[in-house]
């Protein structure tokens, strides 16, 4: 397996998918010519910040009644259980959920 040498930001969920127009997320233009968006972008939202945008969508669709109670209520505590899994991960480690 080798070592990659990723970009600073690579996996920050503020730079690779910051708030933009709207309230709504989007990719910076400055990501697209990356190689590693993709794998940096899946890796963001697999920390407790791209959990928490998993949870804003959950809220958003329970909002617009495409989802029930108990299917957000669902999503939600298995978000929650995940961002708790991953600050406890972040803990033992001695990091910041961002790094």
């Amino acid at each position: 397996m080798e070592n990659k040498e990723y970009p600073y930001c690579f996996g920050k969920i503020e730079n690779v998918f910051p708030m933009g127009k709207h309230d709504l997320r989007e990719t910076p233009e400055s990501c697209f010519p990356c190689i590693y968006k993709t794998e940096c972008l899946k890796s963001a939202m697999e920390k407790s910040g791209g959990l928490k945008i998993r949870e804003e969508n959950v809220d958003r669709a329970y909002e617009a009644g495409m989802i029930g109670f108990f299917e957000r209520w669902s999503k939600k505590k298995d978000l929650k259980r995940r961002i708790t899994k991953e600050h406890e991960a972040c803990a033992k480690e001695g990091k910041n959920e961002n790094d």
